[in-house]
């Protein structure tokens, strides 16, 4: 699938339930700015993707590119950094438009585990139930970064574990 601006705009517009004219009013433009953007007539200014980003709760970064997740990538030792400089990012997207968006570093997750916390308690989301979050960092600790883990749940919420 082709990931344009235009339908990256559309889609998640559609994800949140709003129609062209809610949007507008939350940018500040017409409805038929919103029309122009999503069938590529016209792109939005350039001082409005930061809001535009907000309100459909991802990065600016993540509005323009299609940058796939980064693999997971086994890294040799000599080339690791310490595992407490390292982050752990838990991203849930759940099907009726929630995005959750979570980093935390290495550090603390150790310090949370070793308090008995769980990942539903650090994530807020019961979907993570099954995940063992020492075996995650267990796996950083060998030198495994990336995007861990990745579920599709049946009624469409998404769960990715990513080290870095």
């Amino acid at each position: 699938m082709e990931h344009t601006l235009a339908k990256k705009i559309a889609s998640n517009r559609k994800e949140k339930g709003w129609t062209q004219e809610e949007l507008a009013e939350l940018v500040g433009v017409s409805p038929q700015a919103v029309s122009k953007w999503e069938n590529a007539q016209s792109c939005p200014d350039i001082q409005l993707l930061p809001k535009l980003a907000e309100l459909f709760g991802i990065s600016v970064d993540e509005l323009l590119s299609h940058v796939p997740p980064k693999p997971a990538t086994l890294v040799p030792e000599e080339q690791r950094k310490s595992i407490d400089a390292m982050m752990l990012k838990i991203i849930i997207d759940s099907h009726d438009g929630d995005r959750v968006r979570v980093n935390l570093p290495i550090v603390l997750v150790k310090m949370g585990l070793e308090m008995g916390m769980s990942m539903p308690q650090i994530s807020g989301s019961n979907a993570l139930n099954q995940i063992d979050l020492a075996k995650i960092l267990e796996l950083a600790e060998q030198g495994l970064i990336g995007n861990l883990v990745e579920i599709e749940s049946a009624d469409g919420d998404t769960v990715r574990i990513v080290v870095e």
